[in-house]
């Protein structure tokens, strides 16, 4: 009865509101769910844009069409509901004697969550979505992503691998480029792995992985593209949430954070607060054999046992407004920090022998980094639309500043075979600032063409700014004085402009094609200044170097998709990639793991390119299979340098091979029964590498196995579960 009286009401209103209006304007449209599937018997409100109250109410037919005819001249907006689906809202749009009528094309609704009667009933995303040029992951679609980080995520990602140092691998191959929001984080190692460990999992609305990006991104990254979409809530009023987890594995972490959300009229204000505590431990063996640079034979052998554990905390804001100047233009503002306080402590204990394994010598090496990773950044944006076919025109413009702190301490104790002391220990300390300045601007164009076809361009420009001034002190006489062979400041400026132009089309019902050309040029300049053991006068010398490099390099991309039928189809594409060495593998300062092994920059190294190429046949929508194929030239990969008679090991970034991999990878998610769903993916790949290392010939290949398993299960009142896994066989690094 409540319900006939409101439909009353509202048909009464209605019919007052026509009457004392003019008569003029037209209003029509299409709804369909969002598998592009129309919606018969919708529910169409036509609202007034001031207040939000009802002017007219319509249905839509059976072919998801409404139509609004004699209204008066105003702002308005569209609500569309159905049963099973969240409400939706159009954009705000007017009628006036220039503008009598508004086509608002197709609005789509997306399943909702709805309580009814105690039971929940949930229409909800799959984990893993395939899209026709990316692969899709859906963070909350999987129970054990609760309260984790953005890097932990990842490495549950279908293809996707995380190593010690924070470096990800996609499908077996480095060099990914991570964007969050469609825009590059500009890191990469342990500073990309410092911010996606700050960044909350209940934040996360999707992870896209483009393992061939169009010429529209960047053309770093060999491996591909990992875009990172955090949440936006687009419904009218205020909206909020509030979360906090807990878990428990060797160590109690724990994370909160709150979400808040206003749209109304022509802005949309949202804000996002996070902390995160996390402790974690690593156990890492190292056997190692120091060889006579002539003959070959062994001279030591090395081994060590080190026990490190991480600790670090963060807090992170977003903060961001969007305004709708026109009903074809809005701008907005988007405000990001984040502060990442912690410390890394390592106990070693090293182990020396003769090549019959007497042993020589021990060294207990104890050392402690006191951490700190601040972040701001700014995002300006801007969107108009042209016409009502889609035209429009989109620029970002960026402000990134990084600034780290990290303090270094190292202390080793030398024995003897028999435990006792062989000589005075020592302290190294350590002062490892960090400071990076990125400035970006980007422009797209995109516009709809006849037979469905579509034409796009950009460009963009990027200034990236960084400086390292690492100062390392030795303790004499329980003063610090400066160790000058260790010590070093390291500037580092790059600077690329990029432009691209994209055209897509179908070509009757069945095949359909995409290509696209990407330039970009890239100038770069490296000034180190220190100090160098000079061997003759037998003490160091100052220094001061400087590297520059120009180059300029195309792009091509290229898809083509062919429906053979209703249950199979195929996409073939080709990309040509770049890899550039980053600002802190250029970077000669020395980083220690303990006395006997460190990390070295080398200013040398020059980008490593790569041409991929990936045939993908999908059956009946669930199916997945790709084979891939692709060549690098130049490849950038850690080399172990040895000190023979010191037994110390350098671990530092060279061009040393090329790298040849051919493999094949298969998902598929469906419904076992009707509450257990279950995804599956794996991949089979072989890597082949070529050339010079530490002077020596090296040819070797590797074939290595991955797999993801994920289960969901839906049980009575509200309840669910997740039992996941996944493996991977040995592999060669």
């Amino acid at each position: 009865m409540r319900k006939i009286l409101t439909l009353l009401t509202v048909v009464m209103s209605l019919s007052l509101v026509s009457q004392a209006q003019t008569k003029a304007g037209k209003v029509s449209g299409v709804i369909k769910d969002g598998s592009q599937k129309t919606l018969q018997s919708a529910t169409i409100m036509l609202l007034k844009a001031s207040d939000s109250s009802v002017v007219k109410l319509s249905v839509a037919d059976k072919d998801g069409n409404f139509l609004f005819e004699g209204i008066a001249n105003g702002k308005y907006r569209v609500s569309v509901s159905a049963v099973g689906h969240e409400k939706k809202y159009s954009p705000e749009f007017e009628l006036s004697e220039t503008t009598a009528s508004a086509d608002l094309k197709t609005i789509e609704l997306v399943p909702e969550v709805k309580s009814l009667q105690g039971v929940v009933v949930t229409s909800k995303k799959p984990f893993i979505e395939q899209k026709l040029d990316k692969m899709v992951v859906n963070v909350e679609a999987a129970v054990t992503n609760v309260g984790t980080s953005a890097l932990e995520v990842l490495e549950k990602s279908p293809g996707v691998s995380v190593d010690k140092d924070g470096n990800i691998s996609l499908k077996g191959k480095q060099g990914v480029q991570v964007y969050i929001d469609g825009r590059p984080a500009y890191l990469s190692g342990a500073d990309l792995a410092n911010l996606l460990k700050s960044m909350n999992s209940n934040q996360l609305d999707q992870i896209e992985i483009m393992t061939n990006p169009p010429a529209k991104y960047d053309a770093a990254g060999n491996a591909g593209i990992i875009n990172i979409k955090t949440k936006k809530n687009k419904q009218f009023g205020y909206s909020g949430s509030i979360s906090a987890n807990l878990t428990q594995h060797r160590y109690t972490s724990h994370s909160e954070s709150f979400n808040f959300n206003y749209r109304k009229n022509k802005v949309n204000l949202f804000a996002n607060i996070g902390y995160n505590k996390n402790m974690n431990w690593n156990r890492l063996a190292i056997q190692r054999k120091f060889l006579d640079v002539n003959t070959k034979d062994i001279k030591s052998n090395f081994a060590q046992v080190s026990r490190m554990k991480n600790d670090f905390q963060s807090y992170n804001a977003k903060l961001g407004l969007d305004y709708s100047v026109t009903k074809k233009t809005t701008l907005g503002i988007v405000l990001n920090g984040y502060t990442n306080p912690g410390n890394f402590s390592n106990t070693s204990d090293i182990s020396i022998s003769d090549p019959s394994y007497m042993l020589l010598s021990k060294t207990f090496a104890n050392s402690r980094q006191d951490r700190k990773w601040n972040n701001f950044s700014t995002n300006l944006n801007m969107r108009h639309v042209f016409d009502s076919t889609g035209t429009e025109l989109t620029m970002d413009a960026d402000y990134i500043q990084y600034n780290g702190t990290n303090a270094q301490t190292l202390v080793n104790a030398y024995y003897d075979a028999y435990g006792a002391p062989t000589e005075t220990p020592d302290t190294l300390l350590g002062g490892l600032p960090q400071d990076i300045t990125i400035y970006s601007y980007k422009a797209d164009f995109s516009k709809p063409l006849k037979k469905e076809a579509r034409f796009e361009a950009g460009i963009k420009t990027s200034f990236v700014e960084t400086g390292n001034n690492a100062r390392y002190d030795s303790i004499f006489s329980q003063m610090p004085v400066l160790d000058s062979g260790r010590s070093n400041h390291f500037i580092y400026d790059e600077s690329i402009r990029a432009a691209y132009v994209n055209y897509s089309r179908p070509f009757g019902k069945k095949l359909s094609a995409q290509v696209g050309l990407r330039l970009e040029n890239t100038t770069s300049k490296g000034h180190s200044n220190g100090y160098t053991y000079n061997s003759s006068l037998e003490k160091f010398m100052p220094f001061d170097s400087v590297f520059k490099r120009t180059y300029t390099q195309l792009f091509p991309t290229a898809y083509i998709q062919y429906k053979a039928n209703d249950k199979n189809s195929f996409i073939l594409n080709y990309g040509r990639r770049i890899d550039r060495p980053n600002y802190s593998d250029l970077n000669p300062f020395i980083e220690f793991l303990d006395r006997y092994t460190f990390e070295q920059g080398n200013p040398n190294l020059k980008p490593q390119f790569t041409h991929n190429v990936e045939l993908t046949h999908t059956y009946k929508g669930f199916l997945n299979t790709t084979l891939n194929y692709s060549n690098t030239t130049d490849i950038i990969t850690e080399v172990l340098e040895q000190h023979t008679d010191k037994n110390e090991t350098f671990v530092r970034k060279s061009n040393i091979a090329t790298q040849r991999q051919f493999g094949i990878s298969i998902s598929a998610g469906f419904p076992v029964t009707k509450w257990w769903n279950m995804n599956v993916w794996t991949n089979l790949y072989n890597n082949y590498y070529n050339g010079i290392v530490n002077g020596s010939p090296v040819s070797l290949d590797y074939t290595t196995a991955r797999a993801n398993l994920s289960n969901q299960f839906k049980f009575n009142k509200g309840w669910s579960a997740e039992l996941s896994g996944f493996y991977t066989s040995p592999f060669l690094e």
